[in-house]
């Protein structure tokens, strides 16, 4: 038994005081995991733009003080009451979405969307007593995406832990808990190109380059990337897209031009920008009696997406995905064996590394467009 088991464990974390402003690496207090939760030692994390985009909290409700993080890796331990499927010692990587593997989506073959432990923003608090983990002399600290990653220790339902193999290397795995599978899942699990097909990669940051990274792992023959940031061109050929489009620069909707260039639209689309503009494009472009567009990026709230009716009936089709179609427990351990096996290639997303005491580092990085993975290391 570790000698912190019920114990409250004092560790580092950094505090998102308030929107926008660098977070602070302070002492926590972490309590011990009540039922079906599991306290974690973070070994690695990495920042994803979603931690950037509450942070800087412009368009959703502000929760602060709040320990930020999602995508990571760690090892567990100590468990609560009724958790018997992870023990301390094993390692996991946490993921911001759940699988209780009760309810009718974790029942169901075709759904990933859990009904208890689905994706939730505005949660700040742990769900067993509505209370947080983490104080400040008694001041609570709130949870963000029920992982809160950015801390030495964290507590985490047992439903949103992937339980996988202790010889894969953490600092590289910890991408897999959110932005990789998200995109690569998107086309293989939802797009599904077939070998020798043409599929259009809608933004080329890090989820539209695991997109593209899918369809060439598919065995696409044409990957067309489409952007606003040319400067991103020449990474995402790494990543096997093959041909380029500035969307701000064609002159005419993005669209036609991709009509143009593929005698009638692409076989498969992935939108990954969550701009509804780049949403509608990426459906009209997809060829008429097959072409199937997966939308992965999240829209502003007041968001319309309007296309007319006909291209439904025109055989288009338009499909969305939430976590690349991936129930996390079930599904992430054979995504980390792909790796373990080379088939698929991690170390291309990760472009810095800092160690936790320079967390802001990997926000300027970031903000500054120069990113697509830092990993942060915390230096136990």
């Amino acid at each position: 038994m570790s000698t912190t088991t019920g114990q409250v464990i004092r560790c580092k974390a950094a505090i998102a005081w308030e929107a926008g402003q660098p977070l602070k690496i302070e002492e926590v207090e972490v309590s011990p995991p009540q039922k079906m939760e599991v306290r974690v030692k973070i070994l690695y994390a990495s920042l994803c733009h979603t931690d950037v985009y509450f942070w800087e909290a412009k368009g959703q409700n502000p929760v602060f003080p709040r320990i930020l993080g999602h995508e990571a890796a760690g090892i567990v331990e100590s468990v609560g009451e009724g958790v018997s499927d992870l023990a301390p010692g094993d390692h996991v990587l946490p993921v911001f979405t759940g699988e209780c593997g009760e309810c009718v989506h974790c029942k169901s073959e075709e759904s990933n969307m859990c009904t208890l432990l689905r994706i939730n923003t505005d949660r700040k608090v742990m769900i067993h007593d509505q209370q947080s983990r983490f104080t400040i002399n008694g001041q609570p600290i709130y949870h963000f995406l029920g992982t809160s990653t950015f801390s030495e220790y964290t507590v985490i339902h047992s439903g949103c832990l992937v339980k996988i193999n202790p010889q894969a290397p953490l600092d590289k795995v910890c991408i897999l808990s959110c932005g990789f599978c998200t995109g690569f899942g998107a086309t293989v699990n939802v797009a599904k190109p077939k070998k020798g097909s043409s599929v259009a990669i809608f933004g080329l940051g890090a989820v539209g380059l695991a997109a593209a990274e899918g369809a060439r792992v598919a065995g696409a023959s044409r990957i067309i990337g489409v952007d606003i940031n040319s400067s991103r061109f020449e990474l995402a050929k790494k990543f096997g897209v093959t041909e380029f489009v500035n969307s701000k620069e064609c002159g005419k909707p993005v669209q036609e031009v991709i009509a143009e260039m593929t005698d009638g639209g692409v076989d498969r689309s992935v939108e990954c920008t969550g701009n509804i503009n780049a949403m509608i494009s990426a459906f009209e472009c997809v060829h008429d009696g097959w072409g199937v567009a997966v939308l992965v990026g999240v829209p502003h709230k007041d968001a319309v997406f309007q296309t007319h009716p006909v291209n439904f009936l025109n055989e288009r089709t338009l499909k969305g995905t939430f976590f690349g179609n991936y129930k996390p427990r079930t599904d992430i351990p054979s995504v980390v064996e792909r790796y373990m096996n080379k088939e698929l290639e991690l170390e291309k997303f990760i472009t810095h590394e800092v160690s936790f005491s320079e967390i802001n580092k990997a926000f300027d990085y970031m903000l500054k467009g120069e990113s697509l993975r830092c990993i942060i290391s915390f230096d136990h």
